[in-house]
């Protein structure tokens, strides 16, 4: 990862070291110069820096490594994870939002339902997605294909990356929350296997609409809660902007990872290569792949009812309370 605007402040030794390394295979190739010996020890200590740096991060860092517009999107694991993906449109109510993207696709061979949070990389892409965050009839096109998918028995596999639904007027007219809710009430009947894997930012009940799943998965670097860090600090301690805040709100929200696998909110962390998945797409999709894979043959062998009574059983575990 070179060098940019966008590297992330405890990326930058990283950047410098790399800018180094292809200085000097730059300046080698022009110079006909034979200068192994001395990239390779750079090299080395690329690699290791790469690995002491991505595993002390911090949940706030993880936050932001889930937000970088470099790591692999839904697209991305289409193409790379994926074979023959067809692309749908429509909710067949009011319009194709491109916020949420969706189809049928091929995992070695068997036909698949995908369908995910889509975000931009630069700002035209960003506006065309309204930066992955969708409108009710982008909840409402998932719905659709989930139901497609079930009329033809055929796993729905959800990739989620969203700060959370759009809350513009338009949205909250058009029944944002009924929308949303309406998934949530569906996906827990549907009668096929369902898994969805957190693969960015799960931000809210816009994440959740995507996430009522026999299997919920995330990638290492990537988060998943029930506000944002800043939402957060804003309300507890009146302060959004303050990195001291924002991190102590990470902290609290325990949305890593780790720490939801430990709450068994999540079911498993895949993980994701040196210096994470926006470093190597194509390890993080084969990641990906595999343990998609795992998770599809093991819920195969379930019943349709029996689905979803582990389904709702799954989700009624979750939390503590006392009568």
């Amino acid at each position: 990862m070179a060098s940019s605007a966008t590297t992330l402040e405890f990326e930058k030794p990283i950047a410098e070291l790399e800018r180094q390394i292809e200085e000097l295979k730059r300046t080698a190739g022009e110079r006909e110069l034979e200068m192994g010996e001395e990239i390779a020890p750079l090299e080395r200590r690329l690699s290791e820096l790469r690995d002491e740096v991505y595993k002390n991060l911090s949940p706030f860092q993880r936050v932001q490594v889930a937000r970088n517009n470099k790591r692999p999107f839904t697209a991305d694991y289409l193409r790379l994870a994926f074979t023959d993906f067809i692309e749908l449109h429509g909710d067949r109510a009011f319009r194709d939002d491109p916020a949420i993207i969706g189809g049928w696709a091929r995992l070695d061979g068997e036909t698949v339902m995908c369908i995910g949070h889509q975000r931009g990389r630069d700002t035209k892409e960003q506006l065309k997605r309204n930066f992955g965050m969708p409108h009710p009839e982008g909840y409402r096109k998932a719905l659709r294909l989930m139901k497609l998918a079930e009329k033809f028995h055929v796993p729905v596999l959800t990739f989620i990356d969203t700060q959370g639904a759009w809350a513009g007027l338009g949205a909250e007219e058009r029944g944002q929350s009924e929308a949303i809710a309406r998934n949530l009430y569906e996906m827990s009947q549907l009668t096929v296997p369902i898994i969805a894997t957190v693969i960015g930012e799960g931000g809210s009940g816009g994440a959740l609409a995507l996430g009522v799943a026999d299997r919920v998965l995330m990638m290492e670097n990537a988060v998943y809660s029930v506000i944002s860090v800043e939402g957060c600090a804003a309300i507890l301690w009146k302060d959004a902007k303050s990195p001291a805040m924002r991190e102590k709100a990470a902290t609290a929200l325990r949305i890593t990872a780790p720490e939801l696998l430990e709450l068994k909110v999540i079911d498993e962390v895949i993980p994701e290569p040196v210096g994470a998945a926006h470093s190597d797409h194509e390890a993080a999709a084969t990641s990906l792949h595999k343990v998609l894979n795992r998770h599809l043959e093991e819920l195969r062998k379930y019943r349709p009812e029996k689905l979803v009574r582990r389904r709702r059983q799954k989700f009624l575990r979750l939390g503590q309370w006392a009568e």
